[in-house]
């Protein structure tokens, strides 16, 4: 199950023949090789990638006795991918080709504090027959004496946005490998300058 790193840098258009395909642009790697784990010392076959590199400061010495075991520099982002055994101590954006499906995971755009209308589509209260100041409150949220609490999970208002959502099945249009980038169709999640996941599709879709 390949991967990479990289930072959405936003979304454009390509031409392919008479069609315009809408495209996320994202700029991918080089990913460094911080660790590879085995299944005889860990349990389970890993490679851990790094990416976007930062300064030593802030980091303590675990982090930066980690990092140092390979020689890497300090790093901003450490992911871990499964399964996964690539050549040599870098990943560049050459594991995928044109046409290959993959799945991409970002963060979400926040959208603060949501009443439970926007955030979880409810259908509010009525809009007349004498219905006062009702309109876009969530209703009845419980019971009575049994059980007397509001179950956990209940849908109500609250902070929307900031979720780690995965979009499966996106087709790579096209590779870059000497500008680092990759051209991913449709959306991607998050905002422009978040990092992103790409990795082989777990579908295995074509």
């Amino acid at each position: 199950m390949k991967g990479i790193l990289g930072t959405k840098i936003g979304m454009t258009q390509i031409w392919k023949g008479d069609r315009a395909i809408p495209v996320t642009v994202v700029l991918a790697g080089p990913c460094p090789v911080v660790q590879r784990k085995s299944a005889p010392t860990d349990g389970y076959e890993a490679v851990q990638l790094g990416y976007a590199p930062r300064s030593e400061k802030g980091l303590n010495k675990p982090q930066l006795g980690h990092l140092g075991k390979l020689g890497v520099s300090p790093v901003r982002f450490l992911r871990e991918f499964r399964d996964f055994n690539p050549d040599g101590d870098t990943v560049n954006v050459d594991i995928f080709a044109e046409g290959e499906k993959i799945d991409a995971t970002g963060t979400s755009k926040g959208k603060g504090f949501q009443g439970v209308m926007k955030r979880w589509n409810f259908a509010g209260g009525p809009a007349s027959h004498g219905a006062k100041k009702w309109h876009r409150r969530p209703g009845s949220i419980g019971q009575r004496k049994t059980p007397g609490r509001v179950y956990k999970g209940k849908r109500m208002a609250g902070h929307m946005g900031m979720d780690r959502v995965t979009v499966q099945n996106l087709e790579v249009v096209e590779v870059r490998p000497d500008e680092n980038i990759i051209l991913v169709k449709g959306a991607i999640p998050g905002a422009n300058g978040g990092l992103v996941v790409l990795r082989q599709a777990v579908k295995g879709g074509k």
